[in-house]
């Protein structure tokens, strides 16, 4: 042969029937026929055994199959259906060898194979070749009939059939012209289809509708070698650009994209061993849903495996990845897009569905990167808002304009980062995210300002309560009958102060009217709650506050000196008058009085315990009981109710009892003063003693050294009294004074006449300095006045301290 061989022929169906799987794939693999699409043909022959095919093949296709040997006789040489490629012919053309039908080696019965082998050539060639010998036609028993007839019957049992190109090769020629053998042949033809048994489908269909039917007649290739091949040439031309319209394999319904010929070849050959019809729609359709699903599942393998996607997936694990969204989408384009370039020429509804599915399963797998970089987006937002917020906020922009402005402004770039991450090829839905952020800025705009709000009402609160605090404890320290009155007008002035000051600091919050009305309520409660606290505090300590006023009132005059109890003073009335004052203090703390309400706790108080006598006559004669016997006020509610009647009618007998002792001291002092005062006997002794010593009175003033006797007998008497302060030594009582005397007495008397007994200094008498023992006399009188005056003294003061302690 004189044309190079590029590819070996392998066996694709064995004698047996079985289908090479691995040598089919090589040569698809080798002939790069997945590569081509629709731009494939398939050719196959068929014809008697020995009648010279493979020979026609090497020499029309430059393929390589084996060949008979003449010189060892005729026997079959083909067992099963070879492939091979046909070298130089575009487009790729493929060629099938078919056993030869009629063969001695099969036997006469053995028929199966010649019928599978023919309906699996039908349905997967777009020209059929068969060769036949030139002497046949005409002949009523000739070879060729039987395999026409095969061919035609095999035909039925397609469904949808292919109209498949049957090319006659008339071998041997003879001189009879081919246009004298072609009509013959023709009529042959139509008669074996009109013969062939028909389904009810295609009772009426002509032959045209399935085959396109091509005659061709070569010489013989012994005797006629070079004309043989010249022929041949000219016939090997024909088979260049066959898919082509007008071309031998123009029809193309049905036809298997190339990278499905091999699957399909395979079921086809399985069904045809079961004795089944084709059904070849139903086939193509299954060829494209396995080829489409293996090309899907390839495409997301290598999508998978692809570095672009691995180092796009870990980055958008920890930070936002820019680009992100043109990054995924040209991965997946290109993903897509090479699924389209190796499925195109599938059906069109099974590629369709198929490209969704890989679709659907690439945007599956991409989905969670993207909901991280948007998680991303989100977080990284909301945290730059929180910062821009504060620093609004810091900067002394208002709490509702920067709130606005910052939403607004951080919206906007979540929805420019989204943009960025945004992927054509999806529909994923953002809204979510978008909702996910809304709701954290608005919450941490809500929390924020909850903290600003309870910051500035803190804030006026404690001025409310700097405010009332001591102020209200100053008034109930001096409570009296406009204690209340003041309360009020002080609680007004600090509340409208705090209020205005609080609406001036809400005017910055965007709140409603009720918002801002309760939250100005609530100032206002607190300021009356701030008194009200106040008011049990000191109501807590009022017998204390009683105990205080009472001690002043009685113990300090109106010029608030102390009290010197020398016996002129009205103790009862001091004492009535310090009562009553405490009296209304207890009044006064009795009840929480901010509504401006009158009431009769003061009066029923002043009936019930300071005149018991009246108090007792209205029982008797109301016959009403006690009114301090309950546990409630009349016009008083419970909640404004600091001591109930009983505790007042409790806390006065204790405060009672705890000032009784001062007014006792008071008394006692009184009378003790008032002692002191009167150490004369009385006139009428006086009077006495003039008239019995009369006598010795006169003896006295006769006598002037009795006088002299007398005067120095005054003066020990005098300083005696001074030194002994014989007054405070009574002080205690007689008993007390005697005994404290007697054991002073005589040391204080050996003293004074000691002293009076000392020579006096020798100096020079003049007018100006009296005599010594004159001088020691005197200034012993006169240190002796000094301390008894101290004493005196000391004794009131202490007396006055005592009072006012208790």
């Amino acid at each position: 042969m004189a044309t190079s061989v590029e590819c070996s022929s392998t066996q694709l169906i064995d004698g047996d029937g079985s289908f090479n799987v691995t040598g089919i794939e090589q040569l698809i693999k080798e002939v790069k026929l997945n590569e081509c699409g629709l731009s494939y043909a398939v050719v196959s022959i068929m014809g008697p055994q020995s009648s010279g095919k493979s020979t026609l093949l090497n020499h029309l296709f430059h393929t390589n199959f084996r060949e008979m040997d003449a010189f060892k006789g005729r026997s079959q040489t083909t067992k099963g259906i070879w492939m091979a490629k046909c070298n130089g012919i575009e487009p790729c053309t493929v060629v099938m060898d078919l056993e030869g039908t009629d063969g001695r080696e099969r036997g006469e019965d053995d028929t199966a194979f010649e019928k599978q082998s023919a309906l699996f050539a039908l349905a997967v060639s777009d020209i059929v070749l068969i060769n036949m010998w030139c002497h046949d036609i005409g002949r009523e028993q000739a070879a060729n009939k039987p395999l026409l007839k095969t061919v035609f019957q095999v035909m039925m049992r397609l469904f949808s059939p292919r109209k498949t190109t049957l090319m006659f090769v008339i071998r041997d020629k003879t001189r009879t012209p081919l246009e004298n053998l072609e009509p013959v042949l023709r009529e042959d033809i139509q008669k074996i289809w009109d013969s062939v048994p028909k389904p009810e489908a295609h009772k009426e269909t002509p032959l045209s509708e399935f085959f396109h039917v091509e005659v061709v007649a070569l010489s013989s290739y012994e005797e006629k070698e070079e004309l043989f091949k010249e022929q041949v040439s000219n016939l090997r031309q024909r088979f260049f650009h066959s898919i082509a319209p007008g071309g031998l394999a123009g029809d193309r319904r049905g036809v298997v994209p190339a990278s499905g010929f091999s699957f399909s070849a395979q079921e086809i050959w399985k069904v045809i061993k079961e004795n089944k019809d084709l059904d070849l729609p139903a086939h193509k359709v299954m060829v494209a849903t396995v080829r489409c699903e293996e090309i899907a599942n390839e495409k997301y393998s290598s999508f998978t495996e692809c570095e672009s996607w691995c180092q796009l997936e870990e980055a958008s694990r920890s930070d936002l990845v820019s680009g992100f969204g043109k990054k995924l989408n040209s991965l997946l384009h290109t993903s897509l897009t090479k699924y389209d370039s190796e499925a195109t020429f599938f059906d069109e509804g099974v590629r369709s569905l198929k490209r969704k599915q890989l679709e659907e399963k690439l945007l599956q797998l991409a989905q969670p990167a993207h909901q991280a970089i948007l998680g991303h987006l989100r977080s990284g937002t909301l945290e730059k808002f929180k910062e821009a917020f504060e620093k609004a906020l810091n900067g002394g922009e208002k709490f509702s304009v920067a709130a606005r402005n910052c939403t607004e402004s951080y919206m906007a770039l979540f929805d420019e980062g989204y943009q960025d991450a945004f992927v054509e090829l999806a529909n994923w839905d953002s809204s979510k995210v978008r909702e996910k952020l809304r709701r954290d800025i608005d919450a941490h705009v809500a929390s924020v300002q909850a903290a600003k709000l309870a910051e500035l009402t803190s804030s006026y609160e404690v001025r409310v309560k700097e405010a009332l605090y001591g102020p209200v404890e100053s008034l109930f320290d001096g409570a009296n009958n406009e204690t209340w009155l003041s309360i009020r007008n002080l609680l007004r002035c600090e509340t409208e102060s705090a209020v205005r000051g609080l609406s001036s600091g809400l005017s910055g919050f965007d709140l409603d009217e009720n918002a801002r009305g309760k939250m100005i309520t609530t100032l206002e409660d607190y300021a009356k709650g701030v008194i009200e606290t106040k008011a049990r505090e000191e109501a807590g300590r009022v017998v204390v506050r009683m105990k205080d006023r009472f001690s002043n009132l009685f113990a300090y005059d109106a010029d608030s000196m102390p009290r010197v109890w020398t016996g002129k003073e009205d103790i009862r009335f001091i004492t009535k008058t310090a009562r009553v004052e405490c009296l209304k203090l207890l009044s006064v703390m009795a009840a929480i009085r901010l509504d401006d309400t009158a009431d009769n706790i003061e009066k029923i108080l002043f009936t019930a315990l300071l005149d018991p006598s009246s108090s007792a006559a209205a029982i008797k004669s109301n016959k009403a009981g006690d009114p301090l016997a309950s546990s409630t006020w009349d016009q008083i509610p419970p909640a404004k109710t600091m001591i109930t009647p009983v505790q007042c009618k409790t806390l006065w007998r204790q405060f009672m009892t705890e000032t009784e002792y001062s007014v006792t001291q008071a008394i006692s002092a009184q009378e003790a003063n008032r002692r002191s005062n009167n150490w004369l006997p009385p006139p009428w002794a006086i009077v006495a003693l003039l008239i019995l010593g009369f006598n010795e009175f006169m003896t006295v003033l006769r006598n002037p050294l009795y006088l002299g006797l007398i005067f120095v007998g005054y003066l020990v008497i005098k300083a005696a009294w001074v030194q002994l302060d014989i007054p405070g030594q009574f002080r205690y009582g007689i008993l007390a004074g005697l005994l404290s005397i007697s054991t002073k007495l005589i040391p204080t008397i050996m003293n004074i006449l000691r002293k009076l007994s000392e020579p006096a200094p020798v100096a020079t008498t003049g007018a100006n300095n009296p005599p010594r023992h004159l001088t020691a006399a005197t200034k012993a009188l006169e240190n002796g006045s000094t301390r008894s005056s101290t004493a005196s003294s000391g004794n009131k003061t202490e007396y006055s301290g005592h009072n006012k302690e208790q």
